[in-house]
């Protein structure tokens, strides 16, 4: 059975538990059930066939997981949309993935019809709640539908830093592959109760923690975004047993004067990804809470994401490491004639195995230079040490060539991060007549706290090569993110000139 299909059996084998917490209300499978299967039925009576593209542009509720799961089990392709792009950006990807219908929030409605895209059904949750009327409509009776491996279930877009964002298909077999896959690197149970706080309309939240835990027949409380207040409240309300956060995520938490208050005896593991943690970060995690244990997760979408992970044990041994490849899937560091390279050396990350994408939609010319004898290139840059442990060095369109000596903007921040004043930090090249680019730090500083760029320098000074030091500091009050954390470099660098 794929993930569709397997959520349905658990309504019929264990309809009383509790599957979805949103808020104050509470689905069980039975219930949910019910409800992905109207979905279903709703796009068969209106004459869908498989394969046809239903858009979910919706914020994270208990809803966009029945609309997630409705729409593959009637054999439609789901495409979960980013509901932070602007009304240009979200009617490229309408157009291009040929959607025809849509669900939606109230709130987003008016964006949405502001693409100019033409919808054959459009539902909306809340408001007028078409949406609600079709979970309830009892006259709706699913007609089931074969699933098969290689049919595209999801089309997720990527972040779209650079150019047009691509169209990464997934299928179903992709997605059970995934499931699998972290179900067992985190030991995952029917006991477990997953806190999603991050949009679920990124694949960490929905591949790396709603479809595993799903698929081992758990609970997951959905938050409708990270709120400091309400998510450590959440945590300690609704027993969660298992938490993701980028980094900043974790600084905010951690520098909250009641986090040591925080009551949650249930809680067993801490995952983070999307951007690297500071030593001190995970050191004073571990610390607040030390009978929970951390995990670090590495992948892009392009692998659904799956590709490695940093236990617990190593957490403060190999901190910067992403860890050893995970379950079924094998990872290796190569030159940029695909040779693999030693120890040490940097080269190109290429990740293999079940979960690897289908290719990019209408871009045959992307997906073969991605995918090259069942590798996909990464396009990150790492190296591997001694033991086998994976590092990331940096994206290879971030490197900066500096007088042709290559500086790797993540040494030059893990550097910055160490400085006690320092939440957050982000470099890039800029543009020098002399060296061709150098680099440039940008600085979040922690609340209340202060420093001069001549401080930061001095710091750098004393722990970097001269080459790599940042030629200027600019402090901010935030860094521009995109919806799954990671830092929007591209919004850093000066526009360039016509």
């Amino acid at each position: 059975m794929f993930m569709p299909e397997l959520v349905i059996d658990y309504g019929k084998s264990q309809p009383e538990k509790v599957y979805t917490i949103f808020e104050d209300r509470e689905w069980t499978y039975g219930e949910f059930r019910e409800k992905a299967e109207r979905i279903a039925a709703y796009f068969q009576r209106e004459g869908y066939r498989p394969g046809d593209v239903v858009a979910l542009y919706a914020g994270n509720s208990d809803a966009f997981i029945a609309a997630y799961f409705g729409i593959q089990l009637g054999g439609f392709v789901c495409a979960p949309v980013n509901t932070k792009l602007t009304a240009s950006e979200i009617g490229y990807i309408f157009d291009h993935s040929e959607a025809k219908g849509l669900i939606t929030d109230a709130e987003l409605r008016e964006t949405s019809d502001r693409t100019g895209h033409r919808f054959g059904e459009v539902l909306e949750i809340g408001g007028a709640d078409e949406f609600g009327h079709i979970l309830a409509d009892e006259s709706l009776v699913f007609q089931p539908v074969p699933l098969n491996a290689e049919d595209t279930a999801v089309i997720m877009y990527t972040s779209g830093t650079t150019g047009k964002p691509k169209g990464v298909m997934l299928s179903h077999a992709n997605i059970l592959a995934t499931a699998e896959i972290w179900a067992e690197a985190m030991d995952i149970t029917d006991q477990d109760r997953m806190q999603i706080s991050t949009p679920l309309f990124h694949c960490a939240a929905s591949h790396v923690f709603m479809n595993p835990v799903t698929y081992k027949g758990g609970s997951l409380v959905v938050e409708r975004s990270f709120s400091p207040e309400k998510t450590l409240a959440t945590l300690e309300k609704k027993d969660a047993t298992m938490f993701f956060g980028v980094p900043a995520m974790f600084a905010i938490l951690l520098n909250r004067p009641d986090i040591r208050d925080l009551d949650v005896p249930k809680l067993r593991l801490f995952c983070y990804g999307a951007a690297p943690m500071p030593y001190e970060l995970v050191k004073k995690l571990k610390e607040t809470f030390p009978d929970v244990k951390v995990q670090n997760l590495y992948g892009q979408t392009e692998n659904t994401p799956a590709a490695t992970t940093l236990k617990d044990h190593y957490a403060l041994e190999k901190i910067g490491s992403v860890g050893e490849a995970l379950p079924r899937t094998e990872v290796k560091v190569v030159d940029e004639n695909g040779y693999p390279v030693p120890p040490g050396q940097v080269g190109e990350i290429v990740v293999r195995g079940p979960q690897v994408m289908k290719g990019y939609l209408k871009n045959d010319e992307e997906t073969a230079r991605a995918i090259r004898g069942g590798w996909m290139f990464s396009g990150d840059l790492g190296r591997t040490d001694n033991d086998g442990l994976l590092y990331i060095v940096d994206r290879k369109k971030d490197m900066i060539i500096r007088g042709g000596e290559n500086v790797y903007p993540l040494e030059v921040e893990e550097v910055l991060f160490q400085i006690p004043e320092v939440l957050e930090a982000a470099v890039v090249g800029m543009p020098h007549p002399v060296y061709g680019e150098v680099p440039k730090a940008f600085i979040v500083l922690k609340e209340g706290k202060e420093a001069s760029d001549e401080a930061i320098l001095a710091y750098c000074t004393r722990h970097l090569a001269k080459f790599k030091l940042p030629e200027e500091v600019e402090f901010l009050d935030e860094l521009p993110r995109n919806a799954s954390g990671k830092v929007l470099k591209h919004a850093l660098r000066p526009v360039k000139q016509a």
